[in-house]
């Protein structure tokens, strides 16, 4: 508790005295700590939001062709999409909750959207089964899809049911249109921004404070150690994650994936974390790059080496390639295609596998490469790419280290969001052009201790 309390007590002010400011897309004040409203007023705005997006359905209805959509699930059996429809404080459906979202036309016209039934009686289907002749819908999409969970949440036993419920003459009816579900759970209000902007706030915040001396003691902290220290600083913002902080050390060709390693921390050692947080309803998801300065020897390090500097560039016009080929309206493949045909044209090496964030830190919508799909993905690389929506710039550029005789992935990501205004894509608070420096000359009795 002691660690903890001198860590929160400290956050406030650390950074000023132990960062180098810098210029261009990197920000040019260090991060402050964010502190986003009690458990009870997210979801009150939670709530507000979800509201917002789901009166938008009608008109995402006529869009795909629809009069109806309907949605059935069990506790603990949910859909996909209930997550990003349901309220704030529902933890799982109740019972068998069934929604019935339409075009608000025909006679329910004026009727709540959606219909709502929560029964374990069986009286629904007499009910269902009466709103549907009175609304005679001829297209009533269901979440069947095969390949995109989005859209392919309706549980088996579910559909086996409804078939036998509704009987043959409303199944006939039903559709399968998965950019419905996609393009909702893509879509953003902007009232989410805001708050989204102080959640990647606190993760810069926690990136510098995590990658210096103040957390890391070369020859004794691990990366591992590291790792759980993100996870006990998310839960003193109050806020949790929706994978493991996954820290690495990075040597020739490495690419530890999902697993990240547990290496001591050594001076001259280039670290590397892939990690998000989630709160009200929203993730995010980045990867940084920290370099750890040698301090001993006949010249002892102030900075990273030029050509960890050269590598972290070449990463950084790989962001910007992908960017600028993120037009709206065309699919992920071509992006993906015309991105790689820039970065051969630009004699860049590397890899792309960008996708959208939001609700989900994978999200609804078209998907930039795979890592095993370098240049073409079916189904979701052939999606469309949305522009109320955020996404994680997510790759690596390769870079040859001659201090080192090694090939190094720069390994880099970092969220954006369409600006209508510059009709542009805008990182959410900036993205890393420097290495986070670890300086084990500077002192500190908050480094990270397992012993």
């Amino acid at each position: 508790m002691y660690f903890f309390a001198r860590l929160y007590a400290l956050t406030a002010v650390y950074y000023y005295a132990s960062l180098v400011l810098a210029s261009g897309k990197h920000p040019s004040v260090p991060a402050r700590y964010q502190r986003l409203p009690s458990l009870r007023e997210r979801a009150a705005i939670q709530d507000k939001w979800t509201q917002e997006r789901i009166f938008r359905i009608p008109k995402l209805l006529e869009k795909y062709n629809a009069e109806a959509w309907l949605i059935c699930q069990r506790e603990h059996a949910e859909d996909t999409i209930w997550w990003s429809i349901k309220n704030a404080t529902d933890f799982d459906s109740h019972r068998r909750t069934i929604l019935l979202f339409h075009n608000n036309q025909s006679s329910l016209a004026g009727a709540p959207n959606p219909l709502k039934w929560i029964d374990n009686t069986g009286l629904v289907w007499p009910e269902l089964r009466n709103t549907l002749a009175e609304f005679k819908p001829s297209r009533i999409v269901l979440n069947t899809d095969e390949d995109i969970a989005f859209a392919g949440g309706l549980h088996v036993g579910e559909l086996a049911v409804l078939r036998r419920e509704l009987g043959d003459f409303w199944i006939e009816k039903t559709v399968n249109e998965p950019m419905l579900a996609v393009e909702f759970v893509a879509s953003k209000v902007s009232g989410q921004l805001p708050y989204y902007r102080r959640m990647q706030e606190n993760v810069w915040a926690m990136l510098e404070q995590g990658f210096s001396h103040h957390v890391i003691q070369p020859g004794k902290t691990t990366t591992e150690d590291l790792s759980w220290w993100f996870r006990e600083q998310m839960q003193i913002l109050n806020v949790t994650t929706w994978n493991q902080p996954r820290i690495s050390v990075l040597v020739e060709e490495s690419f530890p994936g999902w697993a990240g390693t547990d290496d001591v921390i050594q001076e001259g050692d280039i670290l590397h974390i892939d990690f998000g947080i989630t709160a009200m309803g929203l993730n995010t998801d980045t990867q940084h790059m920290a370099y750890v300065l040698k301090t001993n020897g006949t010249e002892p390090e102030t900075d990273a080496p030029e050509s960890l500097k050269q590598g972290m560039k070449k990463s950084n016009r790989m962001q910007d390639i992908v960017l600028e080929n993120m037009v709206p309206g065309l699919s992920g493949n071509t992006v993906l295609r015309r991105s790689l045909a820039q970065m051969k044209s630009e004699d860049i090496e590397g890899q792309i596998f960008s996708h959208p964030i939001g609700d989900w830190g994978h999200d609804a919508g078209a998907v930039i490469g795979f890592l095993n799909l370098p240049e073409y993905v079916p189904i979701f690389g052939e999606l469309p790419i949305l522009p109320d929506t955020y996404y994680s710039i997510e790759l690596y550029a390769y870079h040859f280290v001659p201090e080192r005789n090694a090939t190094i992935r720069f390994r880099q990501e970092e969220n954006v969001v369409w600006s209508a205004d510059s009709q542009s894509w805008q990182f959410i608070r900036g993205r890393q052009e420097r290495f986070h420096l670890v300086d084990s000359r500077k002192t500190s009795t908050m480094f990270l201790d397992q012993s």
